[in-house]
């Protein structure tokens, strides 16, 4: 029946692994949208003069860091991470390109059973 099931332990394989898939689309949805904050949005308003996509983006990639910070600790706390990987993987999230590396560093230790 539906109500007899039970979820899973929170330090569960599934559990970790469900985190994993989160921490890993947030990583990629914060740093492409701070590539295109820097790399777009920045040079239109100083350049050209046209604010607005600093605004959206801006505060797009604000709470979607928001969402991001929240997945990486949850992960973090599920897989049993170091703080100095917990630190490292969150200050990723805020320095172009680095979010990308970042992820895939922590996806691949984490698949290979180590510690991050």
């Amino acid at each position: 029946m539906a109500g007899d099931r039970v979820a899973p332990a929170r330090d569960s394989e599934q559990a970790i692994a469900a985190a994993l898939q989160r921490y890993r689309v947030m990583a990629n949805v914060v740093g492409v949208l701070l590539i295109l904050l820097i790399v777009v949005a920045v040079p239109l308003k100083h350049w050209g003069g046209i604010p607005t996509p600093v605004t959206i983006l801006g505060t797009a990639h604000g709470w979607l860091y928001a969402l991001f910070f929240l997945s990486a600790v949850d992960l973090a706390l599920r897989a049993k991470w170091t703080l100095k990987g917990t630190v490292v993987a969150l200050v990723a999230g805020t320095i172009p390109f680095l979010s990308f590396a970042a992820e895939h560093s922590v996806t691949r230790r984490m698949r290979a059973g180590e510690r991050v």
